[in-house]
Parts: C-alpha cells; sequence; structure tokens
C-alpha cells in the first residue's frame, strides 16, 4: 500500500503498553498521518483548542451525533463521553491521507462494526510483569489505580486475537518499525 493511500488504522492496547510514545514518533516520522480529534462532553481544559486538542459539544449536541450515526466509536467516562468523529474521518480518508484512531479496546470493537475496512493493530507488552513494571514507573498512580490498570491490562490482553495484527513493543525502534511496516507507510 502507498504512503500516500488512506488508510484507517486503529492502535489499541492496555495502558503503559507505550501507545502514546509510538504514535508520537509515528507522526513525527509521517506527518502525512491524520490523527484522530475525539469530541467530548467535557469542558475544555486551559490551552485546550476546538478540533484540534477535541470536538467540544454539548450533552444534546454529542446525543445527535450519536442518534445520526455521526461516530465510529463512543464511550462515557466519568460522566463525560467521548467519541471518534465520522465526518472528518472520511474527510482525510477520501482524501488520501492515512488516518490513525489512538483508543481503548471497546472503542476498538465498535470501530470494527461501524468501519470494518479499518485496519486494527493490538500493541502489547513482551511480558505482563514488564507492563506492570512500566504502569509503577510512572510515578503518576496511587497503587489502587494501579491494580485497576492491571486488572483492565489482563483482560485486554486476551483479546488480542481479535486483531488484524499484533506489535510487541518490546523494543521502540523495532515496534516503530513494524508499525510503519504494516500501516504502508514504508
Amino acid at each position: 500500500m502507498a504512503a500516500n493511500s488512506g488508510r484507517l488504522t486503529v492502535i489499541t492496547g492496555p495502558s503503559g503498553v507505550g501507545k502514546g510514545t509510538l504514535v508520537k514518533q509515528l507522526l513525527e516520522r509521517h506527518p502525512t498521518i491524520w490523527l484522530s480529534v475525539s469530541a467530548t462532553t467535557r469542558a475544555p481544559r486551559d490551552g485546550e483548542l476546538e478540533g484540534q486538542s477535541y470536538f467540544f459539544h454539548s450533552h444534546e449536541q454529542f446525543d445527535q451525533l450519536v442518534k445520526a450515526g455521526g461516530l465510529l466509536e463512543w464511550a462515557e467516562f466519568a460522566g463525560n463521553r467521548y467519541g471518534t468523529p465520522r465526518q472528518p474521518v472520511e474527510e482525510h480518508l477520501s482524501n488520501g491521507r492515512p488516518v490513525l484512531l489512538e483508543i481503548e479496546l471497546e472503542g476498538a470493537r465498535q470501530v470494527r462494526r461501524s468501519f470494518s475496512n479499518g485496519f486494527q493493530i493490538f500493541l502489547a507488552p513482551p511480558s505482563f510483569e514488564e507492563l506492570e513494571r512500566r504502569i509503577r514507573g510512572r510515578g503518576t498512580d496511587a497503587d489502587e489505580a494501579i491494580q485497576r490498570r492491571l486488572q483492565r491490562a489482563q483482560q485486554e490482553l486476551q483479546a488480542q486475537e481479535e486483531f488484524d495484527a499484533v506489535v510487541v513493543n518490546d523494543n521502540i525502534e523495532r515496534a516503530l518499525a513494524e508499525l510503519e511496516t504494516l500501516m504502508g507507510l514504508v
């Protein structure tokens, strides 16, 4: 697949696996990739920009998007809803631009149903022990939150076979090269 062809790629994996790091490096190496911008019902935080950080919607506007099939996926967290707007994804794809979604497992499952020709990649840790080391090494969460993340990660890791490809993030450069190949960027 040529680097300029528009294809939707979904990347998911457990917290701490390195999704954000790999996506950041992919975007730096391949500026033609469009990273999907989510819609949300939460209020903007300082420095967040409409259309760049998120598309900010009222609960009513979000409900209308859901009813109209305007979201590829959506979920509710802490009283706010988040989702992937269909229109900008389809616009970028129709213009031949590769589109990347970095989303959670349930969102990936929804995208699989609502946009079946997307390519889905599961990012896995080299081992569960390494994943735990990475999560604890962040030093940002209390032990209770870490335990919740680890329990969720165990469930997410069982879903690997649902995906078109699995990339083990044991070495950032090797994992990045594998993603580039799978996405048709090289």
